[in-house]
């Protein structure tokens, strides 16, 4: 059974300039305290088919992810696609003017971990919900990191 881990977080920036720093992914480990490491593996600006390596401690160990961006607009969104212990993890990252029309920007984190083999839906159905509290930690622990540097950046 698949899971889904949505969050939301209003940043006083352009829209412009939080995907800008949202989808810099070479930059990221300076940003993002959650991330340890990143490492790219494809060269030149991002888009379909970058590919980049991002290590994480998650449950006290680090865990390294290779992610691929499956689908870009530039401005708008990006899909980040993983697979790994039998799961596949896909990530959407939106960026949209805030409804208030202040300037600033609505981010959207829209996470799914969808277990494929027989092993992975065993433990999906296990420890489900831990998995899904501790993601939802860290895309909230992501997006205030990004909400600080964006809008440190614009008064700056």
């Amino acid at each position: 059974m698949a899971f889904t881990c949505v969050v939301h977080e209003q940043i006083n920036a352009p829209p412009e300039a939080v995907f800008a720093v949202a989808s810099d992914f070479p930059n990221a480990a300076q940003r993002i305290r959650g991330i340890s490491k990143m490492e790219m593996l494809t060269p030149g600006p991002v888009g379909v088919g970058t590919r980049f390596r991002e290590t994480r401690v998650m449950f006290g160990r680090e865990a390294t992810e290779t992610m691929e961006v499956v689908a870009f607009q530039p401005g708008r969104s990006y899909t980040l696609r993983a697979s790994n212990c039998g799961c596949e993890y896909r990530t959407v990252v939106s960026v949209r003017p805030a409804a208030a029309g202040d300037g600033g920007s609505e981010v959207t984190f829209d996470f799914t971990g969808a277990p494929l083999t027989f092993g992975a839906k065993v433990m999906a159905a296990l420890m489900g919900w831990m998995v899904k509290g501790a993601c939802l930690k860290a895309i909230r622990q992501d997006l205030a990191d990004l909400k600080t540097e964006v809008e440190n950046a614009a008064r700056g």
